[in-house]
């Protein structure tokens, strides 16, 4: 099975003004894809493994052969991040649900959780990802170096920011606090609630 790039839910100009079309443009025809052709070049002559899904392989590492670890860990976690990551955008949605009773519950509010995981978006040194992830029943916070998701540590991700710079600097240059306060305008909660009740079932 050769993975693919998905096709996103909506015109690359769907989330400006906070996040600009070519941004998007380039962040999924180029770096996503880029990440699907290493991960495939990576699989080829391991039959088995070409068949995983690519949310098993990262959630599995430790059965993937040394020698191919890790660029499945890298390209494979890179095209899993980004599948995650572009259904969870959208412009004008409002944070109501159960995903968003749980969070206002776990943080005190939603502005506690905005807070908190702004802080960990913003101070997380070099390139990676901020997530709100499901753990033993409980939401948390969790960041990961590079494209590292929390499947690998048996966490189940509802919601993450892409914190390279090639998914803001376009528009954003260094400041990326100004792109983690922009995305609270584009967040999906719709998406986040249906993430949040598969993996409370």
């Amino acid at each position: 099975m050769e993975h693919n790039l998905p096709s996103l839910p909506y015109n690359y100009d769907a989330l400006e003004p906070y996040i600009d079309a070519r941004t998007m443009e380039i962040h999924h025809t180029k770096h996503h894809q880029a990440y699907i052709n290493n991960l495939n070049g990576a699989l080829r002559g391991h039959d088995a493994l070409q068949e995983w899904e690519p949310e098993r392989l990262i959630a599995n590492l430790d059965q993937v052969p040394e020698a191919i670890r890790t660029t499945v860990r890298n390209h494979g976690g890179g095209h899993v991040n980004h599948s995650l990551f572009w259904p969870l955008l959208k412009k004008d949605v409002a944070p109501v649900g159960p995903a968003v009773a749980a969070i206002a519950k776990t943080f005190s509010s939603i502005d506690g959780f905005k807070k908190a995981f702004s802080e960990a978006a913003v101070k997380l040194f070099g390139s990676g990802w901020t997530w709100l992830a499901l753990h033993d029943g409980e939401l948390e916070i969790v960041t990961t170096a590079n494209q590292d998701n929390p499947l690998s540590q048996g966490k189940q991700p509802i919601l993450g920011i892409d914190v390279w710079e090639h998914a803001y600097y376009l528009l954003y240059q260094n400041r990326r606090p100004d792109y983690v306060e922009a995305f609270f305008n584009v967040i999906n909660w719709e998406r986040v609630n249906e993430l949040y009740l598969a993996a409370t079932r």
